[in-house]
């Protein structure tokens, strides 16, 4: 009887493993969260105790969610996944200043493979062994003493009353500090690890559980229609760039040449053009949506898009895509996959967006009626291995950066590999363009290219993207869009656009845009967001 109850009594309790465990967090996979924080509030004599106080704060939210999160047999997995997970995002916010979001996870959904293998590298496998792993293991070894169901109950609502009660105390006492921590400097908290992640994860699996797969989809443009008159057939090809931003184009007055093909064509540049969001998952969807940008991405489920309508009224339209894929955008249109040497006929190291051009004109060919809509979804400038993203004689900028990891790189080095990515995009374009000229004596033909978010290349300590649209930097918004018409296109010159490229523009006006090539007629098309119609295009519907 004496063994049985030392045993019973040996070990940690579950509250302890959550404050050793919260505890390790704070002190180790942080240190993004103290430098953002000591960058904006700087430690003079007025500060350094309100800035102490954080400890308390954000350590006692971290107790409280684990707290919540951890009862009986399921305490030590909880913690070792929060470990694991916790590792991994203090690499990611550590080296590329990224922020965990909903959004981020969003994306993170939707990646391939081989997208995710990019992000492996030897610091990344340092940080999960360190701070992911060992702990992991200890968490593992350490003896739990058992209590009862109730006992364990009633312990643990101590722990969380306790904790609410010095966080509420904490926060009242240097009030004046945290209206302008919470209030002003909303981004800061969302550098918190592992509070902002725990929060965006519930959040994200909220909307996913909102979002039934097999709800019937809401019909947009039901009225859609060509009118009759319109006798001519359009072809129009529109490429959906991959984190380009606008200031690399030298058409929008970027000192290195990165647009050489394209400015022997007579394209115009869109040089204020706005992304809905900065991830991928946000943007695309965003795009194809009726007044995207005011909509949940997860309404291109639930809804349908600019593709259905065109398709409704009689497009032929096909998605081609050599991305990770098309975020429910092509969901009742032809879709092909390119990312397999299988089906992309130029691959080296990795499949090229070019290869996507291989065999149109046999698509063009075999639909003898009908306009035609071909979308093209590059894998473009998708980081962190920019030195991917194009073939060998595109290298013209050297020395690049030839690692995922960009920390190993300098600035100078990572802008190099960027360009040469961008310089292969122009060369693509015009390729697409080429095409396109080929078929200018049967149809009207257009080529429409915007990408879907920028990036960040080490400004102010930031790389790749997905940080919320409030904070994000210019660099993660401002995207670049070309047009390009052929010489029949309803009397369309670039001399008549050239007027707009400076306007502020928006991922908003790509439906509207896109109606008004087809000329499309139905109560959804809204002319004041057709960059082709003489009215001034507004920022939101």
């Amino acid at each position: 009887m004496l063994g049985r109850s030392f045993m019973a009594d040996a070990g940690l309790t579950g509250n302890s493993l959550i404050l050793l465990v919260a505890a390790f967090v704070g002190l180790f996979g942080n240190a993004t969260f103290v430098a953002n924080v000591l960058e904006t509030y700087p430690p003079d004599g007025g500060n350094v105790w309100a800035l102490l106080s954080l400890i308390i704060v954000f350590g006692g939210v971290t107790v409280f969610l684990l707290g919540a999160l951890c009862f009986g047999r399921v305490t030590k997995p909880v913690l070792i996944i929060v470990l694991l997970l916790s590792s991994l995002a203090a690499c990611f916010m550590d080296s590329y200043g990224v922020i965990i979001s909903d959004d981020m996870l969003r994306n993170v959904a939707h990646t391939n493979t081989a997208e995710a293998l990019e992000l492996f590298n030897v610091k990344l496998l340092l940080y999960l062994a360190v701070l992911g792993i060992l702990p992991a293991l200890a968490v593992c070894r350490v003896p739990l003493r058992r209590q009862s169901w109730r006992g364990e109950v009633i312990s643990r609502l101590k722990l969380l009353g306790a904790t609410i009660v010095l966080v509420a105390g904490t926060v009242l006492l240097f009030g004046s500090f945290y209206a302008s921590f919470f209030r002003e400097h909303k981004e800061l908290r969302q550098h918190a690890n592992p509070a902002y992640y725990i929060y965006s994860t519930v959040k994200f699996a909220a909307e996913r559980l909102r979002t039934v797969s097999n709800a019937p989809v809401t019909t947009v443009g039901a009225d859609a229609v060509i009118p009759a008159s319109d006798v001519s057939r359009e072809l129009v090809i529109m490429v959906v760039g991959e984190t380009a931003r606008a200031d690399r184009f030298s058409l929008n007055g970027y000192a290195r040449e990165t647009n050489p093909q394209l400015k022997q064509k007579n394209v115009v540049s869109f040089t204020n053009f706005r992304a809905c969001g900065t991830s991928t998952a946000v943007s695309v969807p965003c795009m194809f949506l009726q007044g995207g940008d005011s909509k949940h991405s997860s309404a291109i489920l639930t809804e349908e898009n600019l593709l259905d309508v065109l398709q409704r009224s009689g497009v032929n339209v096909l998605w081609l895509d050599n991305n990770s894929d098309s975020k429910g955008v092509a969901a009742r249109v032809e879709f092909r996959d390119f990312r397999s040497p299988k089906v992309n006929p130029v691959c080296d190291s990795e499949c090229r967006d070019e290869g996507m051009l291989v065999g149109l004109q046999g698509y063009i060919d075999a639909h003898p009626e009908g306009d035609i809509l071909i979308v093209l979804h590059q894998m473009g400038n998708h980081g962190p291995a920019y030195f991917r993203r194009y073939p060998p004689e595109f290298e013209k900028f050297r020395p690049v950066c030839k690692s995922s990891d960009l920390s190993k790189c300098s600035r100078e080095e990572i802008g190099n590999a960027y360009d040469n990515a961008i310089l292969y995009t122009d060369h693509f374009l015009a390729k697409a363009i080429a095409l396109l000229e080929k078929n200018d004596s049967r149809f009207e033909t257009a080529l429409f290219y915007v990408s879907d978010h920028g990036e960040s290349l080490g400004e102010n300590g930031l790389y790749l993207h997905g940080l919320p649209k409030a904070v994000a930097p210019d660099t993660q918004l401002n995207v670049p869009a070309v047009m390009w018409f052929g010489a029949n296109f309803h009397a369309v010159t670039p001399q008549r656009l050239q007027a707009k490229s400076a306007m502020r523009l928006t991922h908003n006006n790509v439906f509207h845009t896109i109606l008004g090539f087809f000329e499309v007629e139905s109560a959804t098309y809204r002319p004041g967001m057709d960059i082709l119609n003489e009215a001034k295009p507004r920022e939101k519907p």
